[in-house]
């Protein structure tokens, strides 16, 4: 049955693994390549990830820099970037695009700070519903008679512990992310 747990706490991971992906993309005011992690640049009538049409690197603490492999890509990549929710205008040069990520103001770091927190409290809300998931999987094995009342008890109390483990892990993103975002 260590399996079935096993199975829920996979879901719990790839829960925290979403989160961190949702974090990377939040621009805390220094240059994260991840924040070009969802665009995509149309190349040969398909959509490519950005990283795959050009060599993406941060020179500086607030610059990213993107060099396409083939230089007819530059309108493309550009014109990505501005369709995309990234918010920042790139400088072309004719060989490299520059995007210069601006001092965050206060009122925008506390609007990330409130976005971080609302999306640590929807992870949570997922590993609450995988618990309960497993929850509802147990009680049905229990009234079919694949388990015994102390089988359940100690499944429900494993689920406990895997839920309050990740809920704590989840907080832990939230402030790091958060302390991130408020450093100046």
């Amino acid at each position: 049955m260590l399996e079935e747990i096993k199975k829920y706490e996979d879901k719990m991971q790839k829960t925290i693994k979403a989160l961190e992906n949702e974090y990377n993309a939040i621009r805390a005011g220094r240059a994260n390549p991840h924040v070009l992690d969802k665009i995509t640049v149309e190349y040969y009538g398909q959509a490519t990830p950005l990283q795959q049409v050009g060599n993406v690197s941060v020179p500086e603490p607030r610059m990213i820099q993107i060099q396409p492999w083939d230089s007819s890509m530059m309108k493309e990549i550009e014109k990505a970037i501005l369709a995309s929710d990234v918010g920042i205008t790139p400088n072309n040069d004719g060989k490299v695009i520059r995007l210069v990520f601006p001092e965050l103001t206060e009122e925008r770091r506390k609007s990330l700070t409130k976005d971080v927190k609302k999306k640590g409290e929807e992870a949570k809300v997922a590993v609450r519903n995988i618990r309960r998931d497993a929850l509802d999987k147990f009680k049905k094995q229990l009234k079919n008679h694949e388990i015994t009342e102390d089988d359940l008890k100690d499944y429900e109390t494993d689920m406990q512990k895997l839920t309050d483990k990740y809920v704590k892990d989840i907080d832990v993103h939230v402030e790091n992310k958060t302390k991130e975002i408020l450093t100046v």
